[in-house]
């Protein structure tokens, strides 16, 4: 039986496109909830494979759903249906995927313009400027296989369409930071247009001090140097955020002006946004997507990246770009297929594998790394090793929680509470994070910052007489243009001294400098001790303590766990249960969608 609770809006919609069926199979609204709802828990697609047959109990009321071929067949026939390509509310396409109209285009569009900008090639090269500048720019880097920063460089500049991922460490940055070097000398002092953009403020702004720092160090020439981009957007003020609407003033009727759009921390993107994104592209400007395709996919509909990435598999390389790789660079590129046209995406994908952070005796690399693999039962084995910087701890019972927790509180937020300036407090405080992984619960975010307040009370490191307490650590979570301030920034609570000590919060800004807000004007927010492993994404802490809920929930996957332990730089702490951790590495997030499917046909070819 599959118990079933439609929202509102399944309800609004199914009952809707019932009216505008008028008739159809007695399970249409029903069929039609269970794709609304789909949506809403993250999908781009309802498969029907996953509910034929099903006895589905809504309301208190049982229904069975026929085999798969008769709801394909029927939902066919209705007139509310219609084939891919046709305007219709609802699409069924031949592999008995059931999309509402809009998601279906928002993958349809997508696909199509990965698939083309895949098949261009940039003819026009200078081959020898080229070489010269890959050898000036990746010195002696070479990592398992060969240098694939390098190769990655290579593909990037060679492509319209590039994805390159790798884990914490790999040197994505650093990589694209040479790519932009390289297009810059290709174009001889011609202006390449180039916007640098990420998901969220947070983001935009880690990118942006990183490559600040990046371009000093670059064995290139001034003048390249200094037409590397310094601003860093998001991509919906990329795209022109429009108050009051969903859409935004670029589009497939207004493309954006850019030469090369580059995407960082492209995991977080949702498909329908990365979607809009890939329309406003002109035919011949590059698209280069910076991600790790092992973690967390966005909070919205689709796992655009990882879908992109072929769901894990190995990258193919065709016989061409082998032979231009080894020509222009000297690197031998491993593992090539033997038929160019054997993949559409040959040559578009390049994963980093070689780690500049965590290195052979590092803990986090091993236990991320057995994460990731599915090794849940080997993870536990390193972790109880307390070795590397990596541990374990068997998670309290609730009432036990506070006094198990009260002296990690104290030793990891005791130093930004005796910080002398505003500065000085947000740096300290980046060193040590908890990472929860729901929002609800003893275990949540809402339970353990109340758990922290209490603790720092008590030992007298803060004063929680009002709201707006000094040292209360506070994120954004709305984009707020005006303000400046955008979800994910984190700030603090503390007395302003040019103000009679009136309360201000204190925001890093992307230039170094810190800001101050006053309360009143602080957007949408939260209290930040504790956040969850999704909000995470996107930053990086000295240590980290990740807390587990003593039951096993859906929201436990591979992919959480793994996000989790790779924003630690130096340390991370595990408390869970042994069965529940071990069950989250077995589970991998399944969203489902079609675009995997169109992007990676089967092919059967053979490495050459």
């Amino acid at each position: 039986m599959i118990p079933f609770e439609p929202s509102a809006i399944d309800r609004h919609f199914s009952a809707f496109i019932q009216r505008e069926a008028k008739g159809g199979p007695p399970w249409l609204e029903l069929v039609v909830a269970l794709a609304s709802n789909a949506v809403g828990c993250g999908n781009i697609c309802l498969n029907l494979a996953d509910i034929a047959e099903g006895d589905v109990l809504v309301d208190g009321t049982r229904q069975q759903l026929p085999a798969t071929g008769e709801l394909q067949e029927q939902l066919a026939g209705a007139a509310v249906v219609g084939a891919p390509g046709q305007f219709r509310p609802l699409v069924l396409d031949g592999a008995g995927r059931l999309y509402l109209y809009r998601y279906w285009r928002y993958e349809h569009d997508l696909a199509r313009v990965i698939l083309e900008k895949s098949g261009l090639f940039v003819n026009d090269l200078d081959e020898s400027l080229l070489g010269e500048g890959v050898e000036r720019l990746f010195p002696g880097s070479a990592g398992e296989g060969g240098d694939w920063q390098k190769i990655a460089a290579m593909a990037a500049v060679q492509k319209r369409f590039c994805v390159i991922s790798g884990g914490p460490g790999t040197g994505k940055t650093s990589t694209v930071v040479k790519i932009i070097a390289l297009l810059l000398e290709q174009a001889r002092g011609k202006a390449l247009r180039i916007a640098l953009a990420a998901p969220t403020g947070k983001a935009a702004a880690r990118l942006k001090e990183s490559i600040r720092l990046m371009k000093e160090k670059l064995d290139c020439a001034p003048d390249v140097k200094a037409l590397i981009p310094d601003e860093v957007t998001t991509i919906h003020r990329l795209l022109g955020v429009r108050a009051g609407s969903v859409r935004f003033r670029h589009s497939g009727d207004n493309l954006l002006p850019h030469d090369v759009v580059i995407v960082d921390e492209a995991s977080m993107v949702a498909l329908p946004l990365m979607a809009k994104l890939a329309v406003a592209l002109r035919d011949d400007a590059r698209l280069v997507l910076l991600g790790d395709r092992d973690q967390l996919a966005s909070v919205e509909a689709g796992a655009a990246l990882g879908d992109i990435c072929g769901g894990g598999r190995s990258e193919p390389f065709s016989a061409g770009f082998a032979a231009f790789v080894q020509r222009v660079a000297g690197e031998k590129v491993h593992g090539w297929l033997s038929s160019d046209a054997a993949c559409p995406l040959a040559d578009s994908l390049v994963i980093l594998k070689k780690n500049y952070r965590f290195g052979a005796d590092s803990g986090i690399g091993a236990v991320a790394g057995a994460v990731n693999a599915g090794e849940g039962a080997n993870a536990l084995v390193l972790l109880r090793r307390d070795s590397g910087g990596c541990s374990w701890h068997d998670i309290p019972l609730p009432d036990r929680l506070k006094k198990a927790l009260a002296e990690r509180i104290v030793n990891g937020y005791g130093a930004y509470l005796a910080a002398s300036s505003p500065s000085e407090a947000l740096e300290r405080f980046d060193r040590f994070r908890i990472l929860c992984a729901l929002r609800q619960g003893a275990y949540g975010v809402a339970g353990i910052n109340g758990l922290v307040e209490e603790i720092l009370a008590e030992k007298g490191l803060v004063e929680r007489h009002n709201r707006w307490y000094a040292g209360r650590p506070v994120m954004v979570t709305v984009n707020d243009y005006q303000m400046k301030l955008f979800n994910g920034d984190i700030g603090i609570v503390l007395p302003d001294k040019e103000n009679n000590n009136e309360p201000r919060v204190w925001f890093s800004a992307p230039d170094g400098a810190i800001r101050k807000v006053s309360p009143v004007r602080l957007p949408t927010h939260e209290t930040v001790f504790a956040m969850t492993v999704h909000k995470s994404q996107g930053s990086e802490f000295d240590q980290v303590l990740m807390l587990l809920p003593d039951r096993d929930s859906g929201a436990l996957t591979r992919e959480l766990i793994y996000t989790g332990i790779t924003r630690a730089k130096n340390e991370v702490e595990i408390w869970g249960d042994e069965a529940v951790f071990v069950g989250a590495v077995s589970r991998r997030i399944d969203r489902k969608s079609g675009l995997k499917d169109t992007l990676w046909p089967e092919t059967g070819s053979s490495p050459g």
